[in-house]
């Protein structure tokens, strides 16, 4: 059995050395859950697919969520885990599986918290937003994610990263006319038409934007282009596919709007394919306030777009705080440091306990 009260650091390598691809994680909840009902006491544990839950109910006045997913990508040779140079290495050790034996280990260790806790440990973070446990316990069990302040075990280097990114992603296509590239003065070339689009792309000025002292950059930039018939063929289509990473101050529909601006008056068509709306820091709330304070101040935006958003939308101020590095997650070499493991136990446990 995981032991929640020893080390963290070999809590986080026994967490690791459960295999947890996304959509398989029924193992490391099986055994998550038998740790938590095993070793911890005064909190009320449920399970909702392969989620885990549990939470306390001590009349505190305010009720801290801390929520980490189970699920990695699929391991690349780096199993099971391993320790060499202070650094504990494999599959999820930074993303995110010792946030999650942070919490654990806290959950066992804490007996007269200042807050009320709710754990929140789910799966299939690493796949499409459609299939994301948290996503399924905020449909069905909604009052579980109820809190004053939401701490997302994500990688961020023991920072505490407030908020997050929103994400668009549009798809801009040209159209033409056909025509052997023998005779190509009768056809009008599709892919010659997105330079246009290029160039403003090359030039484009990201935004700064200043929220509760997170700069958020915003940033513009082609991930993909299509295009082509044959080898002896002028193409009559082509697109580029355009990602826009925008402030939380900003909604979906104003991102939308100010990439067709940026595209005004090219001969294009926008069409958007993907969104996910962005979350504002809430660092001024009291109990996010006071996480700031225990951290040492130590704060800066979230670059990227994380589950922080989903409890943002519910009106639950959310910040990202782990140990991993943010910069090896999904590497073959994916490692933690294992020092940040325990100054992230020591910085939660103060915070916990004030």
């Amino acid at each position: 059995m995981l032991d929640l009260h020893g080390d963290p650091v070999e809590l986080t390598a026994a967490l690791v050395d459960i295999p947890s691809e996304s959509r398989h994680e029924a193992r490391i909840a099986d055994e998550v859950e038998a740790a938590l009902r095993a070793q911890t006491s005064g909190f009320e544990i449920i399970r909702n697919g392969n989620a885990v839950l549990a939470r306390t109910r001590l009349n505190r006045p305010s009720r801290v969520v801390l929520a980490g997913h189970l699920d990695t990508v699929p391991a690349a040779g780096n199993l099971p885990s391993r320790r060499e140079n202070g650094e504990l290495h494999g599959c999820g050790s930074a993303d995110m599986k010792s946030g999650d034996a942070v919490f654990l280990h806290l959950a066992a260790t804490v007996a007269e918290p200042a807050h009320d806790l709710t754990l929140v440990f789910y799966d299939c973070e690493e796949i499409d937003s459609a299939a994301n446990g948290l996503g399924r316990i905020e449909r069905e069990l909604p009052d579980w994610l109820i809190g004053d302040v939401a701490i997302l075990g994500e990688p961020t280097s023991g920072y505490i990263e407030a908020g997050c990114q929103g994400t668009l992603r549009v798809v801009v296509t040209a159209t033409g006319t056909r025509a052997h590239s023998a005779r190509s003065w009768l056809g009008d070339n599709a892919i010659h038409k997105l330079s246009a689009v290029l160039h403003r792309l090359a030039a484009y000025e990201a935004r700064i934007v200043d929220i509760d002292g997170c700069e958020y950059r915003e940033g513009l930039s082609a991930v993909r282009v299509d295009g082509g018939v044959a080898g002896n063929v002028v193409p009559d289509v082509a697109s580029v596919t355009v990602n826009y990473r925008f402030a939380p101050d900003r909604s979906i529909a104003a991102a939308l709007q100010h990439v067709h601006d940026e595209f005004a008056g090219l001969d294009v068509a926008i069409e958007q394919t993907d969104a996910a709306a962005g979350a504002l820091p809430g660092l001024a709330q009291p109990a996010a306030k006071a996480l700031v304070e225990a951290a040492g101040g130590q704060v800066r935006a979230k670059y990227g777009w994380t589950d922080v958003s989903r409890f943002a939308a519910l009106g639950i101020p959310a910040v990202n705080y782990g140990p991993g590095d943010p910069n090896l997650a999904h590497r073959r070499d994916e490692r933690v440091p294992v020092d940040t493991i325990t100054e992230a136990v020591a910085t939660l446990r103060r915070y916990l306990s004030a």
